[in-house]
């Protein structure tokens, strides 16, 4: 409806200038005409919509009736529905135990705490390659020519016998005793190669 009266509106502008344009009296009538036409619609307009109004209002207020007259089983079911979660929470509430039904504290076992510096003290120990074997020379000359087969660790400057227990879980290389002395490998204090090796070919 509004786009008809914007539309009688414009043609009753244009109407109008070429009223003005040519000085010819019909057309500005007609103009008059075309805005006569389009106030007229737009109180056509008004008019249905105020009839309208009270319709809408009315409808609201029936829906509430129809609620009003429903039957009290329907409430009922709202109550049944309302009471199912709160016996839910009632059994999850149940179910988590109370202030002091956690156990006493004191059962709980404390964690050693001086088994911790005796590991990292056992891993220090571990990891610290060992000192020096200090060789006697007699025992050194015997060493120097002998092919027996002793082990060394990649990175690490001593040579062990094979069942030195600083060897524990670390990858070895076999290699002749003279070889291991002449490559500037040392003898290591905790298996004493040398020595031990000397005292057998004597």
């Amino acid at each position: 409806m509004l786009y008809i009266v914007l539309l009688l509106v414009l043609a009753a502008l244009g109407l109008l200038v070429t009223a003005l344009v040519t000085g010819t009296s019909l057309w500005a009538w007609v103009s008059i005409g075309l805005s006569v036409l389009a106030g007229l619609l737009l109180l056509v307009d008004w008019l249905r919509r105020r009839r309208r109004a009270p319709e809408s209002d009315a409808e609201p207020e029936a829906a509430a009736d129809e609620d009003e007259d429903k039957p009290a089983d329907s409430a009922a079911d709202t109550d049944v529905t309302a009471d199912v979660p709160a016996e839910e929470e009632a059994e999850q509430t149940a179910l988590i135990p109370k202030t002091g039904e956690l156990g006493d504290p004191a059962d709980v076992p404390h964690p050693d705490v001086t088994a911790e510096p005796a590991a990292a003290e056992a891993k220090a120990a571990r990891d610290t390659p060992p000192g020096e074997e200090e060789t006697a020379a007699e025992d050194l000359a015997v060493v120097k020519e002998l092919e027996d087969e002793v082990v060394v660790v990649d990175e690490y400057p001593r040579y062990h016998l094979v069942d030195c227990g600083w060897l524990s879980g670390r990858d070895t290389i076999p290699i002749g005793v003279g070889e291991a002395r002449q490559l500037g490998f040392t003898p290591c204090a905790r298996c004493g190669p040398d020595g031990v090796l000397a005292a057998a070919h004597r």
